[in-house]
């Protein structure tokens, strides 16, 4: 299901100023399998769409100004999939790389990877190390690639990393505090997301930056990924902008 034309033509461009434009959006890129079974092709096809799709959704976050943009690429359970199926997302992901990295660098953006690296193929680690690289003294859109990434692992991660400090003596139990968990995220000192996008039409997170999200607004749209572009992304920034943020407060 797409937007229409006249929707598109509708919709406002956000404002820094006036609070609705959101500084981290956060996107669970969903259904590149069922836009590809309804169209009569192959998965891999809607995979590439998808693709697509984050190049144009890159290039509107990075026109729009806005700070943070995270994309779940491919979660810790996709390992999960047919095999075929894993090694050609592999493959896309090499082809991304190397033909989207220059034009992300010149375009000053930061890329960064989150997500576990123990045990990844080592021609896929030194894409992502290169990937980080060559961008990390970028200063204009930081993108957040989720690959081989879960909410729960990442909170496991951490704990482990303050009981290892605790174990040295360079952290005592009873100071343990949230910064103390934030800083040994993926995440560390970047903001939480404002606003979680999910296409596809499911409303779930899938275990997609849980300890982040806690006050992020959720916006669950019915398009697949593959038809998300620029304007789609306006009109969720545009609904973000409807929305009252309290914070547990009044």
């Amino acid at each position: 299901m797409t937007q229409s034309a006249d929707t598109h033509a509708q919709v406002s461009i956000p404002s820094k100023e006036d609070g609705s434009m959101p500084s981290h959006v956060a996107i669970i890129c969903d259904g590149n399998g069922r836009w590809a079974k309804q169209r009569g092709l192959p998965r891999l096809e809607g995979h590439r769409r998808g693709m697509e799709a984050l190049r144009k959704t890159i290039q509107a976050a990075s026109e729009l100004g806005i700070p943070y943009l995270s994309i779940f690429a491919f979660s810790s359970e996709n390992w999960r999939r047919p095999v075929q199926e894993v090694s050609d997302l592999m493959g896309l992901l090499r082809l991304f790389v190397r033909r989207d990295l220059n034009d992300l660098h010149k375009r000053n953006v930061r890329v960064k990877i989150i997500g576990e690296r123990v045990g990844l193929e080592s021609e896929i680690l030194s894409d992502l190390i290169k990937t980080e690289e060559l961008t990390k003294d970028n200063t204009g859109l930081t993108l957040l690639i989720a690959f081989n990434y879960g909410g729960r692992q990442e909170l496991v991660a951490a704990t482990q990393a303050i009981a290892q400090d605790v174990v040295a003596g360079k952290l005592k139990v009873e100071d343990i505090n949230l910064a103390d968990i934030e800083q040994r995220l993926y995440t560390a000192g970047i903001p939480d997301p404002d606003i979680v996008i999910r296409t596809s039409g499911e409303q779930r997170i899938s275990n997609f930056l849980t300890w982040q999200t806690v006050y992020s607004e959720f916006l669950f749209l019915p398009v697949f990924w593959p038809d998300f572009d620029g304007e789609a992304l306006n009109v969720a920034i545009e609904e973000y902008g409807r929305r009252e943020r309290r914070f547990g407060g009044l």
